[in-house]
């Protein structure tokens, strides 16, 4: 067994969509899972999802919104957000969040 602290993934910064404080730690090739970092009031700009994709607290809220006119809606530990292929998403922190991010054609059935 091995303990692994998210800060000790491998990560480049990410400044795309005007994106801030964002930090991208790459689990594996072939596993498609990523390990975010957004840093107090940091954002993940509004782009489309390359696939299916699932957003997974670990620790810290954000706010979240889609494709859909309705506003964000804040998510933290314990909660999820399916954002669909193609879809138009953002999200953003106050405080700070570490979280997991699931992309696959089998995370559309989850929605």
């Amino acid at each position: 067994m091995h303990i692994l602290d998210a800060a000790d993934l491998p990560d480049r910064i990410i400044g795309a969509f005007g994106s801030t404080g964002f930090t991208l730690g790459h689990v594996g090739d072939g596993v498609h899972a990523i390990v975010i970092r957004l840093d107090a009031g940091g954002r993940i700009g509004r782009h489309p999802a390359v696939r299916p994709q699932l957003l997974i607290p670990v620790s810290g809220r954000a706010a979240v919104a889609g494709g859909d006119a309705t506003p964000p809606v804040g998510i933290g530990p314990g909660q999820a957000v399916v954002w669909d292929q193609g879809e138009s998403h953002e999200t953003t922190t106050d405080a700070g969040l570490i979280a997991v991010i699931l992309e696959g054609d089998e995370i559309a059935a989850l929605r």
